[in-house]
């Protein structure tokens, strides 16, 4: 970069921006995921992990920080040195819903991190073991109705996706269900299969395979459209109970990361997405919608979803500590 003699103030401002961002990255980029290893956030993480690191020539690593609803993996992300070494891969939930769920978190997702690019935008599948005697939304609350505090249903956390989205759909239906949270969603829809709960509202991308295996029953879809490898499955407002609130994925530094350093991660994620093989992989993973953000974008939906999420949450009147 070379400054004229007027500019040179401004040069000296963003020549190191300019070189940290040309150089970067010089070593090894660690991802923390806080949930556990084989689940859909894991998952998708190590596909944008392995695109990364063919884009940018070092290896991104992930480091899964599972427990708490979330909470310590975010907060690991959120208050790693802010050089662009250590970023958070995460989910909807563990940002926009925990700050109407919890009286005080270790982080502020506003203040505390940088989004870096959306990844994708869907729903959770509402699942029921095979042999429960339902085959559409509308006989799953009519079953459910004339059998208050029978069924059960499994999440992976309080105040996760699942949870909240069966809790809509509770209050929609005037139904009564008990719920199973988890740790994890592997070990929930474990159990689904197992028939140790009845129901789960579980990630599209662990879970069509086994759908399609006849091993669960898929009822409806909590995303904005249907998923090409489950067509005849209805997203849940088709079905007749009306649900906006979406999930996706994101990428995030912590705060007072160089803005060139993020400005490169996400243009960097954003050819990724468009990449031939990325896009394949990530159909096969059930994420068909996959819009290319900037920073400014996503942190425009984050701050939308804030809302709508506190929304939901205030009128399930859900409360955790």
């Amino acid at each position: 970069m070379r400054c004229a003699p007027l500019v040179v103030a401004v040069c000296g401002a963003l020549l190191p921006q300019a070189w940290a961002a040309e150089a970067y990255p010089d070593k090894p980029v660690t991802l923390v995921v806080p949930t556990a290893a084989a689940g859909g956030t894991d998952t998708i993480a190590r596909v944008i992990a392995d695109a990364l690191g063919r884009r940018l020539g070092q290896s991104f690593v992930v480091d899964n920080r599972p427990g708490a609803n979330g909470i310590l993996g975010v907060e690991a992300g959120a208050r790693a040195a802010p050089d662009g070494y250590r970023l958070l891969f995460t989910y909807a939930a563990s940002v926009v819903v925990n700050p109407s769920l919890y009286r005080k978190l270790p982080f502020d997702p506003q203040k505390d991190l940088v989004p870096i690019a959306q990844v994708g935008r869907g729903g959770n599948l509402l699942l029921v073991r095979k042999d429960l005697p339902v085959t559409t939304l509308q006989e799953f609350v009519d079953y459910a109705r004339a059998r208050p505090d029978k069924l059960s249903y499994c999440s992976w956390g309080a105040g996760s996706g699942g949870h909240l989205a069966m809790e809509s759909l509770k209050k929609q239906a005037g139904i009564v269900m008990v719920h199973v949270p988890y740790k994890g969603s592997s070990p929930c829809v474990n159990d689904l299969i197992g028939g140790q709960v009845d129901a789960a509202f579980a990630d599209t991308s662990s879970t069509v395979e086994i759908v399609r295996a006849g091993r669960l029953k898929a009822l409806a879809n909590s995303g904005p459209s249907r998923l090409p490898m489950l067509p005849d499955v209805p997203t849940m407002t088709e079905a007749g109970f009306p649900f906006h609130n979406y999930a996706w994925y994101g990428l995030f530094a912590p705060a007072k990361t160089p803005p060139a350093v993020v400005h490169k991660l996400n243009e960097a994620v954003n050819a990724a997405l468009q990449d031939r093989a990325v896009v394949q992989r990530m159909r096969e993973l059930n994420f068909n919608d996959l819009p290319q953000t900037t920073p400014g974008q996503f942190g425009a939906t984050i701050a939308q979803d804030l809302r709508d999420w506190a929304a939901l949450v205030k009128s399930i009147g859900l409360q955790l500590e």
